[in-house]
Parts: C-alpha cells; sequence; structure tokens
C-alpha cells in the first residue's frame, strides 16, 4: 500500500523549506507637524490683516514658520508624507509675520501723526511768570501777568504755565553733598539740587512719571542725575489728580570747572506740552 507523500508549502520569501528575513513593522507617517504648520499659518494669516489683533497674527505665524521647516525636514527624511501642507504652512506663517510688521508701522505713523497735530494745537503754548518765595524756591502761583509769548529761557524759581492750566515750577539750584553711596557723582565734581513742583490745574488726571528733566552745565555737557541713600533724588511718581500738586527733587552732579551755572529742560508730559527751559547761576 502507497501512502501519500507530504511536501512542505512553499514560503513566498524563499525557498521551499528555507524561512525567508523578518519584514520591517508598518510605520505610519508622522504628519502631525505639517497639518499644525498648516492650520497656525491659516489662523496667523487671517488675524494678521485684523487691525489690533495683528500681535496674535505675529505669534501664529511665528509658530506656523517653526513647524513648518520642521515638518518639511521630516518629510525629506521620509518620516512625513505631507511636506507641501508644512511648507504652505511655513509661507502662510510668513505672511502672517509680514502683515504684522505692516500694521506696526502702520499704527506707528499714526501715532506720530496724532502727536505732531497735538503739538501744533496745544504744544508750546502756555505763559511765563515770576513768583518768589522763601528759599528762592517757586510756589506755583504767578506775581504778574502772563505773557503772550513764553521766553526763550525761564529763570529759576519761575513758573511755567501751560494752556490747559498746567503749572511748573523749578527751583533755585542748592548745594547738595552725596553720600558714599552715591552713584554718578564724580570725585571732584560739585552736585546741586533742585525741587520741581507741578501744579494741575487742568480738569484731567495728570500723569507725571515720565516728567523727567535733562540737565546741561555751563559748558552745555550733560549733568549726571545723582541717586544716593540720603534722597539726592526724589523722582516724579504717579498721577496728579485735578486740583493738586506733586513735588519731586533732582540732583545733578558738574565738573568744578562748569558748575558755575545750571540748564533744566522739562515737560510734565511726553507728548502733550513742550518742553522748557530754566537756566541760571548756581550760586
Amino acid at each position: 500500500m502507497t501512502m501519500p507523500s507530504h511536501s512542505p508549502t512553499p514560503q513566498p520569501w524563499g525557498p521551499p523549506g528555507v524561512p525567508g528575513p523578518p519584514q520591517p513593522p508598518f510605520q505610519q507617517p508622522r504628519n502631525g507637524l505639517g497639518v499644525t504648520a498648516l492650520v497656525l499659518g491659516i489662523l496667523g494669516a487671517l488675524f494678521g490683516i485684523i487691525p489690533f489683533l495683528f500681535w496674535l497674527g505675529a505669534i501664529l505665524g511665528v509658530l506656523a514658520v517653526v513647524f513648518g521647516i520642521v515638518g518639511a525636514v521630516r518629510a525629506g527624511q521620509g518620516i512625513a508624507t505631507n511636506r507641501g501642507m508644512a511648507v504652505t504652512g511655513a509661507v502662510l506663517g510668513g505672511v502672517a509675520l509680514v502683515a504684522a510688521i505692516v500694521w506696526v508701522i502702520v499704527l506707528a505713523v499714526a501715532v506720530q501723526d496724532v502727536a505732531d497735530d497735538l503739538e501744533k494745537e496745544t504744544g508750546g503754548k502756555g505763559s511765563a511768570s515770576s513768583s518768589a518765595a522763601p528759599g528762592g524756591e517757586g510756589t506755583g502761583e504767578p506775581s504778574a501777568e502772563p505773557t503772550e509769548k513764553a521766553p526763550a529761557a525761564l529763570k529759576f524759581g519761575d513758573t511755567f504755565t501751560y494752556d490747559d492750566g498746567i503749572k511748573v515750577t523749578v527751583s533755585k539750584p542748592r548745594s547738595h553733598k552725596p553720600d558714599g553711596f552715591a552713584v554718578g557723582h564724580a570725585k571732584g565734581n560739585r552736585a546741586f539740587q533742585v525741587t520741581i513742583t507741578v501744579v494741575n490745574g487742568s480738569e484731567e488726571t495728570l500723569d507725571v512719571t515720565a516728567a523727567l528733566p535733562d540737565a546741561s552745565d555751563a559748558q552745555g555737557a550733560a549733568a549726571e542725575t545723582v541717586f544716593d541713600g540720603s534722597d539726592a533724588t526724589k523722582p516724579f511718581n504717579g498721577k496728579v489728580l485735578p486740583g493738586k500738586q506733586a513735588k519731586a527733587e533732582y540732583t545733578f552732579s558738574m565738573p568744578a570747572a562748569a558748575a558755575g551755572e545750571l540748564q533744566i529742560e522739562l515737560s510734565p508730559t511726553v507728548l502733550e506740552h513742550e518742553p522748557q527751559i530754566w537756566t541760571g547761576p548756581t550760586k
């Protein structure tokens, strides 16, 4: 009796009876960065053309560019398969950044135009008057009728009144001896302190935080502001309500050879008021 023969089943990957090499597992394409870049790029481009939201478009644009570049690199390495999507997202991110830059330029020009208009209408208009007080400091109240045109320079102790009612007075300089912890004072220099008074005669709250004086010595060189532990300089801080006033102390250091005269330029605000100049001897 003949028994049927059983031959081994042929293997598709090699000769019969011989196992072939293992096949690598299938890897899912990592397309997440490309998709993210495209979504961020679209949103960034949309926000970039909307006024006052362009800053959000700029942020999304930066992220879209970063994710798009990384996604394109992965596609080049064979890890991802959506190179076109990643590149498109990066390009849209660049568009969002350009739109944001354009908006920044437009707003800067608009703000400058408004500042110029305000300066033409109200800036620099006012009157100067002289007022005396014990110790040589101005009281902030004029003692004479205001003139139609302010002088080129005011004397220490004079009060300048702007058209909106704001008054600024710079006292006569007085000698100040900085302590051992002083900053801004060089050995051999002389230091002088002035009191600046701002009276808010307007109907609106006045922010005097930016009312920072610039000082020059007799030779026209900038005088250094002195800070020490004995309150050589106490700047303005905060806001002044209508009808109220604020005072600040500023001390300036000058070389002895140029310390005979001091000039101070000051504006109570940055844009709304024209700076005025006070000058005179330090003795």
